[in-house]
Formats: C-alpha cells, structure tokens, sequence
C-alpha cells in the first residue's frame, strides 16, 4: 500500500522510499513509490529522498521534476536501481530512464548503483539511430515526438523499442553534484547534462564493457561551469563527451577506458553551429582506448571551439592519443562543404605513453584552417616497433612546437594561414 506520509521515527525531512510502499526485491515494480516519495521530499527544502542499501528496487521510466520543487534536495542513493528488461515497460520508446528536470541545487550521492540492464538493448541486429550527437540534444521532452524506428529484437529478450534511452539526465538544473554512486550497463548514455549550470562530478563511476555500443560515460551539452573529478570511466565510446553550448568546463584525475577517449563533438551537423569554450582537460589515464584526446567537426557547420588545454594525459595502448578531425563523417561518404566550425586556441602538453596506430592525426578545414596550436612536451611511442605504422599527420594545421617531442611532429606549420578570409569567421560564437 502506498502512503504519503513517513512512517514514525524518521525525521521530518527524510522521505524513505520504503516507507512510500516501495518493496526492493528486483522484481516488484516501484516505479509509482518513487513518484509518491518525490513528491513528498519535493515539498520540503533540504529535504532527503532516501533509497536504502540491502534493497534492489526495480523503476521504470521516471521523472523527477521541478520546477516547483524546493530547493537544495539530495536524493541518497546506497541501494540498487535497476531498469526494467522487458520491452512492455518501455512502450513505445524513451529518451531518458531517470530524468532530473529544473531543480536548483539538486544532489545525487551514496554508494549505490544503477544498473540499466543494458545488454537486452545492446544485442540487436540493428545500430540505434539516436547515437548522433545531433540526436542526443534532445527537447525536456521524454518521449520521442518523431516517428519511431523499427522496434529492435534482442537476442536476450523481445522487441525492445527502437529508442534507447539515456540511464541518468539531468535536464535545465542549476547547482548539481553527483557523487559517489556507480551507473552502469545503461542502454546507451550513463550520465548526462543538458541545459545546466554549475554542475560537480566526483568520486563516480561508470562501468560498461568495451563493447557495448554507443554507451558514452559522461555526456555534456549546452552547460557551463562543469566540473568533473576523480572519477573511474569505463565504456563503449567516450569517456566524456562535449557537445555544443559548453563552456567553463574542468575535468581532471578521470581514469578512462576502455572506451573512446575524451571528445568535443561531433559539432556542426547539418551546417549547425557549435560553440564551445573554456575546456580544460588534466591529470587523465587512459588506457586501451580508441582515442586519446579527440575534437571531430562535420564539415559545412559554423562557430568556433576555443581555449582548449589538453594537460599530462597519461595513455596507453591508445590508438590515436592525439586527434582533430574536422572531415568527421559517420557513415561511408559525406558532401564535401567549405564551411567548417572554427578551432583556435588548442593546447596541447605533457602527453604522455604508448600507442598501437598512430600518435598524432590533426586533420583540419582548407577553407577554416586550426590556428594557435601548441604541443608541448609529447612523447609517444609506438607500444611495439610493429605498430609504428603511421607518423604523425597535420593538415591545414598553424601553431607551434614549444619542445621537441617525440616522435618528431614536423607536420605542424608556424605562424597562421596567409588568407586573410579565414580570419573573419574566428570567434563569432
């Protein structure tokens, strides 16, 4: 039975989700307990919603939404939240499972988990038409308003929706903190941030296999003043991911991998324009992962990224530690464009380790070329003599080499583009 009062003995501003008829033992549906506590602990400012550890409570789609919540909410998670792995649970599709929308203050810790019982999504025979990042920036919306792919069948379960939604979003919220909790085995994204200011990552972890598709760490879009730290990422594509609208961002002392490395982008599909700004990238340990360090653009968008620091990235058994692509294309040919997103400002020092393709690929716009790019102190070495099949690569690539590196990166031109039309577009973001 539901109730919508604590029982005795709880503090007045602890809402235990047990207490609101939630069961826990992985099979019950509590879905419903969960939105009748929320909307208890919603009342009250500096209120607790308390998940309990020694319980695996089983949720499906939900949305915990302002705006007209208190503020200053934690939500202590020290039990276990699973996700339901029959498709009737989903319907016809959601973009996120546990969705946070326009909270001030709002703060996730304890030493529970999410499980998102994602290898009933990721064994399909078709890939998820949701991974493009132009796709992932998404309206607060949780259901799709497009018309829905085809259903995808599981080779551990039936016809799961065509969508797979996010694990954890927090959406249009101010002063946010995740600490703490592990996420992991979502159906694609584990952990993402639309629309937000202020937001703190630390002592969190995401754990997914290597290959699970499309199934990002951390996925940033259209936030500032993000902090990332401490954190162990382990996945099947980037590790962190800054897509347009991000600026003030710190990220520092992550352990990545497997998984993709650390990216900005993709931006400028559809001849959008991307603006990023302010990213600082330090302290990393990446290890066996596709890239290291990565910004990709499509060609044909417009805006700048600017005022990067890549800063004693540790990698090994990296493929590519260090990568700009600006001809990124995710299927067999895309149109070729002169209009390209503007990259200025990138830093690049102390990178450090062992790769198994090659060490440096800096591949940038004819018509928009890379300017102000510095490498200092590279030193990167093939993992076996056999894998030094590739040297590094620079095209259209203007900056400078402050120290040698190694291997030597003579690719890099000094000093800036000659044309002066490629000068107008820097910085109209």
């Amino acid at each position: 039975m539901l109730t919508n009062s604590p029982r005795r003995g709880y503090s007045a501003t602890t809402f235990n989700v047990r207490d609101y008829g939630a069961k826990g033992d992985g099979k019950s549906d509590d879905t419903k307990a969960f939105e009748v506590a929320w909307t208890a602990a919603c009342k009250v400012e500096a209120s607790t919603m308390l998940v309990p550890s020694g319980y695996v409570f089983l949720l499906g789609p939900i949305s915990f939404s302002g705006p007209y919540c208190q503020h200053n909410i934690l939500f202590q998670l020290d039990g276990t939240i699973i996700a339901p792995a029959d498709a009737e649970a989903w319907g016809s599709g959601f973009l996120q499972w546990l969705d946070f929308t326009k909270l001030v203050g709002i703060t996730i810790k304890g030493s529970g988990k999410i499980d998102g019982n994602g290898a009933v999504w990721w064994h399909t025979p078709f890939d998820d038409p949701t991974k493009e990042e132009s796709k992932l920036i998404i309206p607060s919306n949780n259901t799709m308003q497009t018309s829905l792919p085809m259903p995808l069948n599981s080779s551990l379960g039936g016809r799961m929706p065509g969508i797979k939604p996010t694990a954890l979003r927090f959406y249009g919220s101010s002063n946010v903190t995740v600490t703490g909790i592990t996420i992991q085995n979502s159906p694609q994204c584990h952990l993402k941030f639309d629309n937000c200011i202020g937001v703190s990552v630390f002592n969190f972890s995401v754990s997914s296999p290597g290959d699970s598709p499309n199934t990002d760490g951390i996925h940033l879009q259209n936030s500032k003043d993000v902090h990332i730290c401490s954190s162990n990422v382990s996945c099947g594509d980037d590790c962190v991911s800054i897509q347009t609208g991000c600026s003030n961002v710190y990220i520092h002392n992550i352990n990545c991998g497997p998984g993709h490395g650390i990216s900005i982008g993709g931006l400028g599909k559809d001849n959008t324009k991307a603006c990023v700004s302010n990213v600082t990238v330090k302290d990393i340990i990446m290890h066996n992962t596709m890239n290291g360090v990565r910004i990709k653009t499509w060609q044909g968008g417009s805006g700048s990224v600017q005022g990067l620091m890549f800063s004693n990235i540790q990698v090994s058994e990296v493929q590519i530690p260090i990568v700009i692509d600006q001809f990124y294309c995710d299927k067999s040919k895309c149109p070729n464009q002169t209009s390209a997103v503007a990259l200025s400002e990138i830093n690049y020092k102390k990178i450090t380790g062992t790769y198994t393709v090659k060490p440096v690929h800096l591949v940038c716009s004819d018509s928009m070329p890379c300017i102000d790019v510095t490498l200092t102190d590279i030193q990167l070495k093939p993992l076996q003599e056999k894998y030094h099949m590739y040297d590094p690569y620079c095209w259209q690539t203007f900056g400078e080499l402050y120290t040698p590196t190694v291997p030597p990166i003579q690719c890099l031109q000094v000093g800036k583009p000659s044309s002066s039309t490629t000068q107008s577009n820097y910085g109209q973001c």
